[in-house]
């Protein structure tokens, strides 16, 4: 009977399958997207105001734990009632929506001029690099504060939040593209010694064939790990700039934004709830994301074991 050997990915699956750690990340990430996209069309209306359940001398909900009940399991949000689950689970939508869109961008970018700068040397990898320097010496927060700012309501056929959001994935990931440019550069660089290029460049393949045929499929393993270790940097950087308002506008939550009113209304003091319902989301996100990378970071890295 013929023994049939193992490809790449199903080594690197059993590797991972190990790794009850990682696992128990993939499949919280999972749970979030299927949150994500089913649970809007499940929950109360998030901006429907339920008055009755709050205490109108403390403006916080009656009852312990930030009014917790059958029919609002995680309690409701201080002075307008609004329910806190269908909060959480639309700002959930939002945050991974923006947050691997951003991804996907900065990923792009990063793998096209990587790999040029990486490949081709000279005085080409030295004006790429140089851009990559530009891009991280840049000051983030404060161009993303001054353009939102200026940018009107209405723009490029866009208007409200669907502007806020293509506004939010384009400064994020535009300007995180540096990092997974430098990563590719430096295994581009490592690549294009190998025999397998020497062989392409023996027969006349040219660079573009080279590129995408040969290098581009011995770089997927680290676009995937370094692209789950910056989902979460992006899901953080899009709840700072709702925490500073220049994010969704508002009703419409976000884990920032109700950061944001918890401290500015001083509502932690009259529901603790109402902050850390929020924060525990956004660790729990972030967590998740970190331990499936590592888990994937090892189990794609034959020299890890």
């Amino acid at each position: 009977m013929p023994i049939e050997g193992r490809s790449l990915g199903q080594i690197a699956w059993r590797r991972l399958r190990k790794d009850r750690v990682a696992m128990a990340g993939g499949v919280v990430i999972i749970l979030l997207i299927l949150v994500a996209l089913v649970g809007p069309h499940l929950v109360q209306n998030p901006n429907a105001y339920n008055s009755n359940l709050i205490n109108p001398t403390f403006s916080r909900p009656y009852g312990p734990w930030g009014g917790i009940s059958l029919a609002h399991p995680l309690g409701v949000e201080p002075v307008t009632g609004r329910d806190m689950l269908a909060r959480i689970v639309v700002g959930a939508q939002y945050s991974l929506l923006i947050g691997f869109l951003a991804t996907v961008l900065a990923v792009v970018i990063g793998v096209f001029f990587g790999i040029i700068a990486g490949y081709f040397g000279g005085w080409i990898d030295a004006v790429i690099a140089r851009a990559m320097d530009v891009f991280l010496a840049f000051p983030l927060l404060v161009f993303a504060i001054a353009l939102i700012g200026v940018i009107p309501n209405t723009a490029f056929g866009l208007s409200g939040n669907q502007l806020r959001v293509s506004l939010l994935v384009f400064v994020i990931g535009f300007f995180a593209w540096p990092y997974m440019g430098r990563i590719i550069r430096g295994q581009v660089l490592s690549l294009r010694e190998r025999e397998f290029v020497d062989a392409a460049r023996s027969i006349g393949a040219r660079g573009p064939y080279i590129l995408f045929r040969e290098l581009l499929p011995n770089l997927v393993a680290p676009i995937l790990v370094y692209s789950t270790l910056l989902i979460p940097t992006n899901i953080l950087f899009e709840a700072a700039l709702d925490y500073l308002g220049v994010g969704l506008i508002p009703p419409t939550p976000s884990w920032g934004q109700m950061l944001s009113n918890a401290v500015s209304n001083g509502f932690y003091y009259i529901d603790p709830m109402y902050m850390i319902i929020p924060g525990v989301a956004i660790f729990i996100t972030v967590m998740a994301f970190n331990l499936f990378g590592d888990g994937l970071r090892d189990a794609l890295d034959p020299r890890g074991h």
